[in-house]
């Protein structure tokens, strides 16, 4: 493809979206000095006015809203689990029905179309958008909660289970308990969050590339509201994905916060508490301020770079003076324990596992939705040329294959330190901490150790800075080239609300906000499968 040539022009046969629309015709364009805002008056206002709300609302009653949000969590995903699993597996069945469908013919951005970037480029871009993050802090800490929980067996009290155990646990079973906690773990890290981050790039990309209408959340809805969703549906949708979008960085935010300082505590004696997470917090929203600065190719892309290369070199380490036999051995057993434990993990109805599914599941599928306006419109930017089939497989099978791989190796290597060497401090750590108490018994551990804050600390910055401007891009009306202010104050309100959510209640407000912002948008999302579904019927197929 050209390097001047305008994505949204489609090549060869699409079947657009005939409306009069015009991107950025409901933006009010101010100038003040040298800084320029080109916003969306009614997205950008509210979604706005609602962040500022809650920052000052929580800062300002920090004791009274920890226990609000507590409860708001608890009932959350206690009452709603059933819905949450439910909707995860709708979004995997209607992605393994469009691979095996003709719809799986269409391609993105027309009949012509070619793809923008090599099959390398793409892929490490497929992995890098989605899981950072989650994949620094959980890669040791939930297999081994999962293996302690099902080796530990299931308590009942009252006629009701209180372990975290997932299914029917493996009590004092080493081996079973192994394979069930990996299976867990895999359940949380492979096809269901990437189906989700599917779906939502799938319907961007249709309707962007191929209807020709604006790269915002709304547009997907056009089969089913038609010029309605230039109107206030349409401003709601769309101010629901900036809020959703906000919240879900901000919780990653704070568990990187979290883990950074438990890391550089235990290098360096820094003291724990939320006056270094805050300050943590401060310090990488300021990076991620300068990477939105310097521009999406100088910034995201060099430090998505400097990351890969680091978090590569962290897990072939791991592999090398790690338990290797046993982590070559278990990529295939994970695997398979993954499969044949899937239908009673995915299952929404008549659960005694209760804590597990409301606990863990039903708070991941929320925080992953909450994330996928924002890994569904990068995933989206990048695809073009794509047959649908070819999109969903590699979405859904590479980025999988990957989390498998890092789980195994960091899940594997801290399980057998408990089984095998005895080592029990990996296990009696704080989650945050285990990582590094895993590390601490490894050759370099003081090296190694140091690396994984840096992992922690970059995954943030890249994760901040093409979140705040995929916020941007909605709040500014579909505009992918809106004035470098306005994408300074999302990147701004992102640390502060994480900095809010920290002083009112630390990682269970950070979770809560997170399930309450994704309960919204997975109704959101169901529908707009339907819609993405209805729009690649009517497309031509190559």
């Amino acid at each position: 493809m050209a390097a001047n040539k305008d994505p949204m022009i489609p090549d060869g046969d699409v079947n657009p979206i005939d409306t009069d629309y015009q991107i950025g015709q409901d933006n009010i364009v101010v100038n003040v000095g040298p800084f320029g805002l080109d916003i969306h008056n009614r997205v950008f206002a509210i979604s706005g006015l609602a962040v500022i709300a809650f920052v000052i609302l929580t800062l300002a009653f920090q004791n009274q809203v920890e226990p609000l949000f507590s409860n708001l969590r608890s009932w959350l995903t206690t009452n709603l689990d059933w819905f949450f699993i439910s909707a995860a597996n709708v979004f995997v069945i209607i992605c393994l029905v469009l691979i095996f469908t003709p719809l799986g013919r269409v391609r993105l951005g027309g009949t012509e179309a070619t793809p923008d970037y090599s099959y390398a480029g793409w892929f490490s871009m497929l992995f890098a958008a989605g899981m950072g993050i989650g994949l620094m802090f959980f890669g040791v800490s939930e297999p081994l909660s999962h293996f302690s929980s099902a080796f530990g067996g299931t308590s009942i009290e009252n006629g009701m289970r209180t372990d975290w155990a997932p299914l029917g646990a493996a009590a004092g079973d080493a081996e079973m308990a192994t394979r069930l906690g990996m299976a867990a773990t895999i359940y949380h890290w492979a096809l269901h969050p990437w189906a989700i981050y599917a779906v939502m790039a799938l319907g961007l990309a249709l309707f962007s590339f191929n209807k020709g209408l604006p790269l915002t959340i709304r547009s997907v809805f056009y089969p089913i509201l038609g010029e309605r969703v230039w109107g206030w549906p349409g401003h709601i949708i769309d101010i629901l994905a900036v809020l959703a979008t906000l919240f879900g960085l901000a919780t990653s935010l704070g568990f990187g916060a979290s883990q950074a300082a438990s890391g550089l505590n235990y290098l360096f004696g820094v003291p724990l508490g939320n006056t270094t997470q805050i300050v943590l917090v401060i310090g990488i929203t300021a990076i991620a301020l300068v990477s939105v600065l310097a521009g999406l190719d100088a910034g995201v892309k060099r430090l998505s770079e400097i990351n890969m290369v680091l978090a590569v070199l962290l897990l072939l380490f791991v592999i090398v003076v790690g338990p290797t036999l046993a982590i070559a051995t278990g990529f295939f057993d994970n695997l398979m324990a993954y499969l044949s434990y899937l239908p009673e993990l995915a299952n929404p109805v008549g659960r005694e596992d209760s804590n597990f599914a409301s606990g863990w599941t039903a708070f991941y599928w929320a925080w992953w939705i909450s994330w996928c306006p924002f890994v569904g419109m990068f995933i989206a930017r990048v695809s073009r040329g794509r047959t649908v089939r070819e999109f969903i497989i590699s979405v859904l099978l590479i980025p999988s294959l990957a989390c498998v791989l890092w789980m195994t190796v960091f899940g594997t290597t801290a399980i057998d330190q408990v089984v095998n060497a005895g080592y029990n401090a990996v296990a009696e750590a704080d989650l945050p901490l285990q990582l590094f108490t895993m590390l601490d018994v490894l050759p370099l551990a003081q090296i190694t150790s140091f690396i994984a804050i840096i992992l922690v600390v970059v995954f943030f910055v890249t994760s901040s800075d093409s979140g705040s401007l995929v916020i941007d891009v909605i709040a500014a009306g579909g505009k992918v080239d809106a004035p470098t202010p306005q994408r300074v104050f999302w990147c701004t309100f992102e640390g502060l609300v994480a900095v809010a959510l920290i002083l009112g209640g630390g990682l269970v407000a950070l979770q809560a906000m997170a399930v309450s912002t994704g309960f919204p948008f997975t109704i959101v999302l169901l529908v707009a499968t339907f819609s993405m579904v209805k729009g690649l019927a009517s497309e031509p197929r190559v």
